[in-house]
């Protein structure tokens, strides 16, 4: 870059931070007055209404003023949060106004446009003229998708061609221009090394200035109802997600909300660690939750679930146990399509048969049995839809509970209860009268109230006489008070026994059979049904049955899905079975599905393959509704490691490292696990000493990550923090956690506990180990008490350093 071209530049940035500069000037006394206006207009808000209710015009006229000074209202608060927006907007581009710029030439018009990029827009005092684009706008997706020469970009109005003459690529840091670049392709190497050497963050930054051509392809992807991303370690999958998420936020802004989006995360912590993308990005973050608190809102509180790290622990920690090979075989079963299959033609059973209810039950006696709930329901025409008729029988059951409730009005308990009555119910009693009567009646009916309230107040050992439309009304409230909650658990389909339901399908290996339909079981079925039962009758549920168990629920009692949501973004997605998608399909059916994972990293028993003619994915929305992209390049690691970490995996030589050079991954074996925990320590200081922020201690499961933990304090391991499923937030510093929970996060470097044979020995344990080895960005080191596992045989030597404390 010659001298001319950087002072350029540089006069350019000047006059746009000016303009920025005078822009917040002249935002801010515009911002704080209208938060003003609106404070006041809120706070004076009575005053500035008459109300009058006398008449009927009166009460009119005082709707009408309600409704003007609520208009007024809403007005200036809207206003208000337009010119914050723009304030917001504005400062965020103020310390680095844009990182791009594109001239570009479009055909017939001859006119060379600069075409300067950035996190947002930024229009000129004139109002036409753009001093920078919004990184999502249609000309910007040039800078992203290619290289100087002939280029397009699509619009609402069709396609746009022409000639890019020049890409150039800025680093800008408090409004001071760092360095600037020419490049012929979307992303020049000296930028993205900058960024990429970096340590890693505590939560996860945006990445549009270094955003890639496939990235891109992810990001502005408007078309498929389901986009699949199978993206290897460190590919930027789930960066690229979230700019997809602000792209449509910002393309659909009319249409679609924030709130019309849900992210699933692999666990609570991963929430915390993205959840300053899109803020950072000037939108509203969307929903963000993981599938077991989903399935927990959905069960309700009746049921405890086991949560999928649990179970995790349970395949990794209990392979001795006589009952473990059924636990596996259940696993895989409980998330087929054969036993999705076997639900649907058992809800078909039920139709005909074997429904289970619950009786409704008032002090003690039942109001409503079971059995007159079974006769009601298979009294009904059998060609009727299961749900439908679940339906019927819950307007019936309503129906029923309005006639039985006058005529317990006159029952003994109720007399009792009117003895009882205390001023609180008096005036509910009053609550009750304000409905039922007009405004002069209900003021002398709450005149008469008072009165006697008060003289029972001064007369306690007085005797109270009530008039009889008052003792009425205190026999109607008191049978309401006791059959509102019976009214709401027929609402909300209380009398289905949907436990009893589940627990049905396990009574025997020929019951299942005839109910199902099913002739291919698990060769353990009668210890997987021993299993499934003696959880159930704890009122607790496996992992693998909890998404079962909420599917039967909606066969029954009819589908609970939400229409509002529009897009459904699945993170870890090869962690999720068939069934799980199957169910989410069903939960959402007007959304978008966009998966994200790598089959690499499948460590649960009921994975998912996300690509290839084994994916259910491509099934379930049909293949010309569905688009694939995959991410081979890895950019979280350095080429050293990433050179390691592939060859630990069959078939993952298509990964494709991105150029940053590092040290080789480190070995170290030693000869017992007294000498393990202190060369932990010794490399955990050398560590910190070399600058690494963010070290991760990276064990098998939970319960080595305690007693790991335990033995670094006993070594005096400064500032140590132990990551367990319940840990809310990520954060800098050095860190023990389960190789499972480190999904999806980077650290500066990993130190992987204990790598020998006796921890890591089953073929199962690949991926896991695999995972644990690619969160590390710039060191990665091994450490073995005894001989190391055998994932580590055909790694070739050269790829990695050993030091040896073994005798």
């Amino acid at each position: 870059m010659n001298e001319q071209d950087w002072k350029q530049e540089q006069e350019r940035l000047n006059q746009v931070t000016e303009k920025l500069q005078a822009r917040i000037e002249q935002l801010e006394p515009e911002v704080a007055g209208l938060r003003d206006q609106a404070g006041e207009i809120r706070k004076r808000f009575w005053e500035e209404v008459t109300v009058n209710t006398s008449t009927h015009e009166d009460f009119e006229e005082t709707v009408q003023s309600i409704s003007q000074q609520e208009a007024l209202l809403s007005d200036r608060e809207r206003s208000y949060r337009m010119r914050q927006q723009q304030w917001r907007s504005v400062n965020r581009l103020l310390p680095s106004p844009y990182f791009g710029r594109i001239d570009f030439i479009e055909d017939g018009l001859g006119i060379r446009e600069q075409v300067y990029i950035g996190v947002s827009s930024f229009v000129d005092s004139d109002g036409m003229s753009f001093l920078i684009y919004d990184w999502r706008t249609p000309i910007a997706s040039m800078y992203y998708d290619h290289s100087p020469g002939a280029a397009s970009y699509d619009t609402p109005g069709g396609r746009i061609t022409g000639e890019m003459e020049l890409k150039r690529q800025y680093q800008i840091r408090g409004g001071k221009l760092q360095h600037l670049f020419d490049t012929s392709v979307t992303i020049g190497d000296e930028l993205l090394q900058q960024v990429l050497g970096k340590g890693a963050d505590p939560q996860m930054k945006s990445i549009v200035a270094t955003i890639q051509k496939e990235q891109n392809a992810i990001i502005r992807n408007d078309n498929s109802r389901m986009l699949i991303v199978q993206g290897a370690a460190g590919s930027g999958k789930t960066s690229a997600a979230l700019q997809r998420v602000a792209y449509l936020l910002y393309k659909h802004r009319e249409r679609l909300k924030a709130d019309q989006i849900v992210l699933f995360s692999p666990n609570p912590m991963f929430n915390s660690y993205v959840s300053t993308v899109l803020p950072e990005l000037g939108e509203e973050n969307m929903q963000q939750t993981t599938f077991q608190e989903y399935l927990e809102h959905g069960i309700g509180k009746k049921l405890k679930l086991e949560d999928p790290f649990d179970q995790i622990e349970y395949v990794l920690t209990e392979q001795s146990t006589k009952a473990y090979e059924a636990r596996l075989q259940a696993i895989a079963y409980k998330a087929s399509e054969a036993y999705l299959q076997a639900l649907r033609n058992y809800a078909g059973w039920l139709g005909r048969e074997g429904m289970r209810f619950r009786s409704i039950r008032l002090l003690d006696r039942d109001l409503i049995t079971a059995e007159q709930m079974e006769a009601q329901f298979y009294g009904y025409d059998p060609s009727i839809r299961l749900a439908n008729r679940v339906t019927l029988l819950q307007e019936w059951l309503l129906k029923q509970l309005s006639q039985l409730e006058p005529k317990e009005r006159e029952a003994l308990w109720v007399d009792e209860e009117l003895d009882y009555l205390d001023k609180d119910q008096y005036a509910a009693a009053y609550q009750e009268l304000r409905v039922d009567r007009s405004i002069f009646e209900f003021s002398q009916a709450y005149e008469n109230i008072r009165e006697k309230m008060s003289n029972k107040v001064r007369r306690d050992e007085g005797d109270f006489d009530y008039a009889e439309h008052e003792e009425e009304l205190l026999r109607k409230m008191i049978v309401k008070e006791h059959f509102a909650p019976l009214r709401r658990s027929v609402k909300r389909m209380q009398f289905i026994d949907a436990e009893q339901l589940y627990t049905q399908l396990f009574s025997d290996k020929d019951a299942y059979m005839a109910m199902t339909g099913e002739t291919e079981l698990p060769e353990l079925w009668p210890l997987i049904c021993e299993q499934t039962k003696e959880k159930l009758s704890q009122s607790e549920l496996f992992y693998e049955d909890a998404t079962p168990f909420l599917y039967l629920k909606e066969l029954v009692e009819g589908n609970r899905m939400s229409t509002e949501v529009r897009h459904v973004f699945v993170d870890e997605g090869q962690d999720y079975s068939m069934f799980q998608y199957e169910f989410l399909k069903r939960l959402f059916p007007r959304a978008r599905m966009t998966v994200l994972g790598d089959f690499g990293q499948a460590i649960f028993t009921q994975a998912t393959e996300l690509h290839g003619a084994q994916s259910p994915l491509i099934r379930l929305y049909g293949e010309s509704e569905t688009n694939l992209i995959r991410l081979v390049r890895s950019y979280r690691s350095t080429r050293e490691i990433v050179e390691f970490t592939k060859s630990l995996l069959i078939g993952a030589q298509e990964i494709v490292p991105f150029d940053r050079s590092g040290e080789k991954p480190l070995l170290v074996q030693v000869d017992c696990e007294e000498q393990l925990a202190e060369e932990i320590a010794k490399q955990l200081e050398a560590l910190r000493a070399e600058g690494c922020d963010s070290i991760a201690v990276i064990t098998k499961t939970a319960a080595e990550s305690r007693d790991v933990y335990e033995l670094l304090q006993a070594q005096s391991c400064p500032a140590l923090r132990l990551i367990t499923k319940e840990t809310p937030t990520f954060e800098k510093g050095t860190l023990v956690i389960p190789a499972y929970l480190a999904k999806g996060v980077e650290f500066d470097a990993v130190l992987i506990y204990d790598a020998s044979s006796k921890v890591y020995d089953r073929e199962s344990e690949r991926k896991l180990f695999y995972t644990a080895c690619t969160r590390a960005m710039h060191r990665l080191v091994l450490c073995a008490a005894g001989e190391w596992t055998p994932f580590l045989q055909q790694v070739d030597t050269s790829l990695y350093e050993v030091k040896s404390l073994s005798q």
